[in-house]
């Protein structure tokens, strides 16, 4: 693979970046930055994923399907009871 030359504004940016002494090398920073992006690949999929299950919370709310607020916090501080032996809300 062959990397095109950077923009100038990017360039300029990683000489900076390199010039702080945060990155021993050009091989250092681009590690680094493609382990960023791959966090944010995972990041972003998590999103998606969260967003699916509101969604269909939501439309499981809308046919009438939800359970009260209040009485699913009492079973959670009871399971929370029943582990711990206390409640500290």
């Amino acid at each position: 693979m062959i990397l095109k030359p950077f923009k100038p504004e990017v360039e300029a940016f990683v000489q900076q970046e390199l010039e702080s002494g945060r990155y021993t090398n050009l091989n250092d920073l681009l590690e680094q930055a493609i382990a960023l992006l791959h966090t944010r690949s995972h990041y972003d999929n998590w999103i998606e994923t969260m967003r699916e299950t509101v969604d269909g919370a939501i439309a499981e709310l809308d046919r009438g399907e939800g359970r009260d607020g209040e009485e699913v916090i009492a079973e959670l501080y009871d399971r929370l009871y029943q582990k711990t032996g206390t409640i500290n809300p």
